[in-house]
């Protein structure tokens, strides 16, 4: 990955919530403020710029140019959430100009234990840990099975889509949400669908290789 492709991939992202705005937004209403949609796409969309208009080569100074950026544009639970996973994935590839997909793979697992540990989140609390922990150990064991970058995050989408339904029938237990209890059971949570999206924007964004 080089600066190319890394803005390849946040440009995905950005529209995919720019589509996905409004259901996010309804689907946050059920548990939430309503301003999940919003500070998605104005995130991604402010990251994508940073990333655009800085002058650097250097993947660890874009990243953390679009991580402050986000966080300032995203002023929300999860837009502080995503700005620290993409600062770990800064701190990840500081000093490199192009990463192997192992290093991404690696860059990615770094962002989503800085998350973890920051939030003091595990997988099974309903959250978007749900849909990062696996969705980043099936990145790692496709890059070990040798699996080109296409190929890899087919995988990682898969499994961002099954750790997003399985927050269905789990029960909140961080948040606003915590306070609805069983009430949300059937219902995904919002982070979740997020990253759900995120994933998918990626396998999207380098469908071809």
């Amino acid at each position: 990955m080089n600066k190319t492709q890394l803005l390849l991939a946040f440009g995905g992202i950005h529209r995919m919530m720019e589509q996905k705005r409004d259901y996010l937004i309804e689907l946050d209403a059920r548990n939430g403020d309503g301003d999940l949609g919003i500070s998605m796409d104005q995130g991604f969309a402010a990251a994508e710029k940073a990333i655009a208009d800085s002058d650097a080569t250097d993947l660890g100074r874009l990243l953390l140019a679009a991580s402050k950026t986000f966080n300032e544009a995203a002023p929300s639970s999860l837009g502080t959430i995503f700005s620290i996973g993409i600062m770990g994935m800064a701190k990840s590839l500081k000093g490199k100009e192009c990463s192997t997909l192992a290093e991404s793979a690696d860059a990615v697992a770094a962002g989503v234990k800085a998350i973890c540990d920051k939030t003091g989140t595990k997988p099974g609390e309903k959250t978007v840990v749900d849909v990062l922990v696996p969705a980043s150990e099936a990145f790692s064991r496709a890059v070990e099975a040798g699996l080109d970058r296409a190929k890899a995050l087919q995988q990682v989408k898969r499994a961002a889509e099954t750790g997003c339904e399985a927050t269905r029938e789990m029960l909140p237990v961080h948040g606003r949400a915590a306070y609805y209890g069983d009430k949300l059971i059937g219902v995904t949570d919002g982070g979740a669908e997020a990253a759900k999206l995120l994933f998918a924007a990626l396998a999207d964004a380098f469908a071809d290789g």
